[in-house]
């Protein structure tokens, strides 16, 4: 299996739910910082079309460039909780 690439910005309060929520269940990840001008996130913006953070790349689910803390915790939840 393949980590999860992450993207954050440190201090980012919505980028910390979603490393919470990798660490809660477990979930192998690599984390990318980003910096915290949205113009010089060109690698984010290369691979989402967007600058903003989180986002996640999932290359054993086909996931490349998801946004929104809550849509990525959800993701979380129901492909690698219990649920799943």
């Amino acid at each position: 299996m393949a980590p999860i690439e992450f993207y954050a910005l440190d201090g980012c309060p919505f980028c910390a739910k979603v490393e919470s929520k990798l660490d809660e269940l477990g979930v192998e990840y690599t984390t990318h910082s980003v910096p915290s001008s949205h113009a010089e996130r060109t690698d984010v913006e290369e691979i989402s079309g967007q600058t903003e953070v989180p986002m996640i790349i999932d290359p054993d689910h086909g996931v490349e460039g998801m946004h929104e803390s809550d849509d990525i915790v959800e993701y979380l939840e129901e492909t690698y909780g219990s649920a799943a």
